[in-house]
């Protein structure tokens, strides 16, 4: 199995995705949009894409025209069946992708707060966020749902936090990706937005319990990744 990662900047890794796609036997390809040879593999040679994070906006199509290749190639993996995870930027990828828009949010949200469940119980297939949990949050802008998307979780700041697609989809606008070390990089690369607010945290709050907190968001990282690896050959 062939897993391929959208990188958007060299300071947003898979963080314990990797260990997950290493355990499950994936080899893991990249696209580094951040390099000037920056490639795709052809579609039928991935299993499971995974578009990640990053400072730039969907809409940045002028100062960043790899964003067009980047939407039409997630739309066919889409097609396709096979499962695709989008992350905060990776999203809103997804969202735009299939159509729907991508735009400023009234609040930034960087730091440690709380997503909520929307329930899903009722139908077959739905991954289902079954408690409120504390989650990492750094990201600016919001989208509309796609359509036929069904809404699976959201935060006092910002309705739409989850979202699945038929079986094989997901976008989270949140990171339950991040290890102490990623978010000690994303800080130290972005730290000129943490300008404290209702929804911002300071960098001390973010660090505060960061060993307990990471290992409760590896540990739904990895629930969520075992659902889609499973999922879509059964649809």
């Amino acid at each position: 199995m062939r897993a391929h990662a959208f990188l958007h900047v060299a300071f947003e890794g898979l963080g314990t995705i990797a260990s997950w796609l290493d355990e499950r036997g994936y080899e893991v390809t990249y696209t580094r949009f951040y390099e000037p040879d920056a490639s795709f593999p052809q579609c039928e040679e991935v299993d499971f894409l995974i578009v990640m994070g990053g400072p730039m906006s969907v809409n940045d199509e002028a100062e960043f025209p790899w964003l067009v290749a980047e939407k039409a190639w997630i739309r066919s993996m889409i097609q396709s069946k096979k499962p695709v995870l989008g992350i905060c930027l990776g999203a809103q990828l997804i969202a735009n992708a299939l159509g729907s828009k991508v735009y400023p949010h009234r609040e930034k949200e960087i730091g440690w707060f709380p997503i909520v469940p929307v329930s899903h119980e009722a139908q077959k297939g739905v991954f289902g966020f079954s408690h409120l949990i504390e989650v990492f949050h750094w990201h600016g802008e919001t989208f509309d749902l796609p359509p036929h998307a069904l809404w699976l979780a959201k935060s006092e700041a910002c309705a739409h936090q989850a979202f699945q697609v038929g079986t094989n989809v997901i976008g989270l606008q949140f990171h339950l990706e991040m290890t102490e070390k990623a978010i000690a990089s994303i800080v130290e690369n972005c730290r000129n937005e943490l300008v404290p607010s209702r929804y911002v945290q300071s960098e001390e709050a973010i660090v505060l319990k960061i060993k307990e907190r990471t290992q409760r968001t590896e540990a739904l990282m990895r629930t969520l990744l075992e659902y889609l690896h499973v999922n879509p050959q059964a649809s």
